[in-house]
């Protein structure tokens, strides 16, 4: 069940979504508090489970691994033992940095990453077509990435 958020909450999300790293006193400063107060509201917050995690978001390109691709996956039949085989190979897989079930015409969506259409048609052959159950797989492209953010609107 969300957690009722105030102004205050939303002012100290809104600067930690744009930077974790940010010291508590320019933290309290943006949310209108006092650092100690501020430090108990965000130590609240991730004990409610509002906050997930830290994390640091790396640039794919810089790392060598310039393409994403989304991938559609068809199973023989969407039955609980074949989707939990799918849902399990997939956890195993580094390339794949979010896997979706899906409603409508196929039953997984997920976005890959790679270094090149070479490194891809290899990834797909070793790691989805091999698993037991997958009966078909599409394959989008994207062009140009118009939007990126990591940021929920609050």
């Amino acid at each position: 069940m969300p957690i009722k958020l105030d102004a205050i909450d939303k002012r100290i999300l809104q600067a930690l979504q744009r930077d974790a790293r940010i010291h508590n006193t320019e933290l309290a400063n943006l949310a209108g508090l006092s650092p100690s107060p501020c430090l108990r509201r965000v130590r609240l917050l991730e004990e409610a489970e509002v906050i997930d995690r830290y994390v640091a978001l790396l640039r794919p390109a810089a790392v060598g691994l310039g393409m994403t691709v989304f991938v559609r996956v068809t199973l023989d039949r969407q039955d609980q033992a074949i989707v939990e085989h799918f849902s399990t190979e997939i956890q195993q897989v580094p390339q794949v940095l979010e896997c979706y079930l899906m409603a409508g015409g196929y039953d997984f969506l997920l976005r890959v990453v790679v270094t090149d259409l070479d490194d891809y048609r290899q990834f797909q052959q070793k790691h989805i077509s091999g698993i037991r159950g997958v009966r078909n797989v599409e394959t989008e492209i994207p062009l140009q990435r118009i939007k990126l953010t990591t940021e929920l609107p609050l």
